[in-house]
């Protein structure tokens, strides 16, 4: 007799487990994947200027090889191809907005709190938020796409990042509702 009455229990339990699986198979069927390519362009000199370095620095910065403690704030275009200021010149997609602090002591690696801020084409309006070590000195870097607005509400991903000259091509992959 006592098999008999917890088979209702165990029936609720399979139950409640099926609708569980549903739901996030659900959930998981409208979220998206985007794969963007975008060109960040960093302009230290002249009259375009979009970084400004050194709003603040540690006592040691100036000492440190990998100027550790500096703290730079960036305006930085972003574009749709590598060419910003040639006859060939690539479309402003956006604006890459935040600050980076040079953390590492031996070797050039910073944090960088940055949000790509989208004005035209299909993401207009939209923006990823960046948070994370990027350890410069490497030619490709990982690193964490942490949220977003707008297309990119719930955004969750990562990017590697690529460097050339003064332009690092950006591949993002996000997963968005």
């Amino acid at each position: 007799m006592a098999a008999s009455s917890s088979f209702p229990t165990t029936l609720s339990c399979v139950l409640a487990l099926a609708l569980l699986a549903a739901t996030a198979a659900s959930s998981a069927a409208a979220e998206k994947e985007t794969h963007l390519c975008v060109f960040w362009h960093k302009t230290c000199g002249g009259p375009n200027v979009s970084t400004v370095a050194q709003v603040a620095e540690g006592p040691s910065s100036g000492a440190s090889a990998t100027g550790f403690g500096t703290v730079t704030v960036i305006d930085d275009p972003l574009t749709d191809g590598p060419n910003l200021t040639s006859s060939s010149s690539s479309k402003l997609v956006g604006r890459a907005q935040g600050v980076y602090v040079s953390a590492g002591k031996d070797a050039l690696s910073l944090m960088i709190a940055m949000n790509f801020v989208f004005v035209d084409g299909a993401y207009n309006g939209s923006s990823l938020a960046i948070l994370g070590a990027n350890p410069a000195d490497r030619k490709v870097r990982e690193m964490p796409v942490v949220g977003g607005t707008g297309a990119f509400r719930f955004a969750r991903g990562w990017f590697d990042a690529k460097t050339g000259d003064a332009t690092v091509e950006y591949n993002l992959y996000v997963r968005h509702d």
